[in-house]
Parts: C-alpha cells; sequence; structure tokens
C-alpha cells in the first residue's frame, strides 16, 4: 500500500496539469455547454414565481451566469483558505428553489430571499470546518455508494432533456427529439471508439455542435434572437431592492444550507475518487468555505446560493482530462456569458434534446466511476453489501418516486428530497452503525 501511494504523493497533482490554452478553453466549453441548462433553471423559476417580466428573468440569469463564474474561479485556482483546488464547476443549486419559490410568494419577495441567502451562508461558511470532519466516515464503501448515486440520481435529467427538456411542448417525447438525442450519443461513443485521444476528450463538444447544425435543418432549434450586438451587460448590486431579513426565512435557508454542504461534500469527494487525488478534511474545509464564500456574496449581484455540479464530475471522468486549470476557464466563459447575453442566447439555443444525449453517457460515467470503487471494497464477513445495497436503495426513492416524502414534515423534505444527500445519510448513518470498528482501518486504507 506505501509503495503506491509514495509516486502519487511525489509526483505533480493530475489536477495541476497545464494544457495550451486552445484545449483549455475548449475543454473548458464542454463543461459550460453540459452544466447551462442546469444553471439557468433555478433563477428562471425564482423569477417566474416574482412575479418578473422578461427582461427582470433575463438580468436574474445572466446574474446566476456570472457569479457561477466567479465562484468556479475560487473554487478552482482558490485563495489561502478559500477553494478544494479541484476540477469542480459552482453554479446555482437547485435544492432550494422551492423554499425560495416559498418565501417569494409568502410576500417576502426577492429581498427576503437574499436576506436569508446572505446569512444562512455566513453560518454556513463559519460551521464549514466543523462540517469536513465528517470525511472521517466517509471509506470507499460509502463513497463509491455515494459517487454511484451522484451518476444515477442525474438520470432523469438526461431523460427529461432527451424527451424535449419541456412537457408541455408538443413535440414532448416525440421520435424527433429521442432520435436527436440517440444522434448525439452515437456520435459521442463513435468519437471515442474510432479517433484520436484527442479528438476523444473534445467528443462531447464535437457531438453537441454536429448535432446542434442537425437541429437547425430540421427547424429544431435557430438564432433568430441573437441580438446584433455584443453588449456589455455589468451586473448591478441589489437590484431588486437591499436585503431585508426574516428569522423564519433564515432559518427554512439555513437547512438548504446543510444539505448544499453535505451535496458539495459529495461532489468533492466524488471528483477526487476520478481524478486521484487526496481529499482530506482540510480540502474539504476548503471547498466548502468557497462555496459558502460565493453563497454569502451572490445575493449581492442578485443571484442565489452556490454548490458543485455533479453534471460535470462526468465529464471528467469520460475525458480524463483533470486539470482544474481547464475547468477555470470554464468559469471564464461564464463570466462572459454574463457580461454578454448575446452568447448565453447562442448557448441557450443549443436543443435540450442534444444535452439529453451527451447526459446518458457523461452521468453514465460518474454511475461508473462509483461502482469501480465499490468493486475494491471487501464484502467477507462484513455488513458492506447491507450498507450499500440500503443505501443506493434509500438515494433512489426520490428519483423512483419524487412525492414519496409529500406528508412528510418540510424538514424532512428539504433533507431527503434529493438521492445524493438521501445516500449519503444513510450510507454514512449504516455504516458507522454497522461497521464501527472498521471506519478507522478503511479511512486509512482509504488515504
Amino acid at each position: 500500500m506505501n509503495n503506491v501511494s509514495k509516486p502519487t504523493v511525489s509526483a505533480a497533482a493530475p489536477e495541476d496539469a497545464r494544457l495550451p490554452l486552445g484545449k483549455t478553453f475548449a475543454y473548458g466549453l464542454q463543461h459550460i455547454l453540459t452544466m447551462y441548462g442546469g444553471i439557468i433553471a433555478p433563477p428562471l423559476i425564482i423569477g417566474s414565481a416574482a412575479g418578473l417580466g422578461a427582461t427582470q428573468i433575463g438580468m436574474l440569469i445572466t446574474a446566476a451566469l456570472f457569479v457561477s463564474g466567479m465562484a468556479t474561479l475560487l473554487q478552482t485556482l482558490g485563495i489561502p483558505g478559500f477553494g478544494a483546488r479541484l476540477p469542480l464547476v459552482q453554479g446555482v443549486s437547485f435544492a432550494g428553489v422551492s423554499t425560495m419559490v416559498t418565501i417569494v410568494t409568502g410576500g417576502g419577495g426577492l429581498p427576503e430571499v437574499f436576506g436569508a441567502v446572505i446569512v444562512s451562508s455566513l453560518i454556513g461558511l463559519i460551521i464549514a470546518p466543523y462540517f469536513a470532519q465528517i470525511i472521517r466516515f466517509f471509506p470507499p464503501v460509502v463513497t463509491g455508494t455515494v459517487v454511484t448515486v451522484i451518476g444515477l440520481s442525474l438520470m432523469p435529467v438526461a431523460v427529461r432533456w432527451a424527451m424535449g427538456g419541456n412537457a408541455h411542448a408538443a413535440d414532448w417525447g416525440s421520435t424527433g427529439n429521442i432520435g436527436l438525442a440517440a444522434f448525439t450519443l452515437a456520435i459521442i461513443l463513435l468519437l471515442n471508439r474510432f479517433g484520436s485521444q484527442t479528438i476523444g476528450r473534445i467528443s462531447v463538444l464535437m457531438a453537441m455542435l454536429l448535432s446542434t447544425v442537425v437541429a437547425i435543418f430540421l427547424g429544431k432549434t435557430h438564432f433568430s434572437t441573437l441580438g446584433h450586438s455584443l453588449t456589455l451587460a455589468l451586473p448591478s448590486p441589489f437590484a431588486y431592492g437591499l436585503p431585508t431579513f426574516n428569522v423564519a426565512a433564515i432559518l427554512s435557508m439555513l437547512l438548504i444550507v446543510l444539505v448544499l454542504l453535505t451535496e458539495t461534500t459529495a461532489g468533492l469527494v466524488a471528483v477526487g475518487e476520478i481524478v486521484g487525488s487526496p481529499v482530506d478534511s482540510k480540502r474539504i474545509a476548503k471547498g466548502l468555505r468557497a462555496d459558502m464564500l460565493s453563497s454569502a456574496l451572490s445575493p449581492v449581484f442578485n443571484s442565489f446560493p452556490q454548490s458543485s455540479f455533479a453534471q460535470n464530475i462526468g465529464l471528467v471522468a469520460l475525458t480524463g482530462v483533470k486539470s482544474r486549470f481547464v475547468v477555470a476557464a470554464g468559469g471564464v466563459i461564464l463570466i462572459a456569458l454574463g457580461l454578454l447575453p448575446s452568447l448565453g442566447t447562442v448557448v441557450a439555443s443549443i436543443p435540450s434534446p442534444v444535452l439529453g444525449g451527451a447526459g446518458v453517457v457523461l452521468f453514465g460515467s460518474v454511475a461508473a466511476s462509483g461502482i469501480r470503487t465499490l468493486s475494491k471494497v471487501e464484502y467477507k464477513d462484513n455488513m458492506n453489501l447491507v450498507v450499500v445495497a440500503t443505501s443506493i436503495a434509500f438515494g433512489m426513492i426520490p428519483i423512483v418516486m419524487p412525492s414519496f416524502y409529500d406528508h412528510f414534515p418540510g424538514w424532512v423534505q428539504t433533507l431527503l428530497h434529493s438521492g445524493i444527500s438521501a445516500a449519503c445519510l444513510a450510507a454514512v448513518t449504516l455504516n458507522a452503525l454497522f461497521n464501527p470498528l472498521r471506519n478507522t482501518d478503511a479511512l486509512t486504507a482509504h488515504s
């Protein structure tokens, strides 16, 4: 075990690899195309619930892009005490959308949402180092389970994209949409099978571009809404009014912050497994601090809480491009999209089925990485099989039946609505219960 670990420590960390500038931004663009739909959904939903017009919702979306880009740079490049320095994309989290919609529709409006986000995130920033200590309870049986469920939990997203993205559209689930998704997937597979290593690494980007061209000829997308000029739109601080502070709203968002801390911890562990770089409590703490600092500052620029995007972990697994500077380049692209709305319009014109075709292999790659970790776990004369089986099943409940917890208290719904957080809580709890004497040994072997 020692003979294996020493070269890893002495060699340069995989995530610190530097690539030529052109490749860095090409790979970075792949990351942004993969997560763009997810990043604009929360501001769109919250803005609509707040009764905002199209222009104001557009401002929320560009603000989300800008803040997410800044948060990604903080997480990947880091400053002293902040940032895990791993290839992890940050974006507006979907976890708190329902809570923020409740606050908005309850009469508090966006100012009350922003106030609750600021205070709860600052509390999260304070507790981040203590929360990071839970990494002690993440031996391979837990990390493998969590990474597997991350991939599985994203599959419904890929399927919805493949069907068209909008369940109310006339072509929802049409053979045309699913065929376009299948075409995108086929290109990715063919490029990885017959292309060079370099081609394989940009296979997602090439497939999405080719499929979008096909979609244009099929009439499934167009660029008619693209502006005639690249007008610079700087974010205006507190454009929707100064934040207000309501205790009930803050407590509601504080529960969301705990979920975000859990999900970001899972994301850091997952990307560390895929990259092959050690993730200890100190690194987790830096990653969580970056998360919470970004979330606390995001309302200043009219945006919402930040967390790691699991979608992009699959891209790292599929392409083998582990450089954090590639993801940092993606952060720069996000900032540009936030400052130049016309560029965002181009990216937004990529059809959902194209994203769905790419998502199938990307999200499947995350699950496969988790399965690879689980294959190295010892299952003889212990309860590891029960831990894995029960935790995966528990994590799948909100995925296969989203209404399962509808009659439970609100705090239960918040904690368990995500398959990732549900599986993480189950795996850590069951492992601590069934393998109390093995945690230290497992952790030592994992480190």
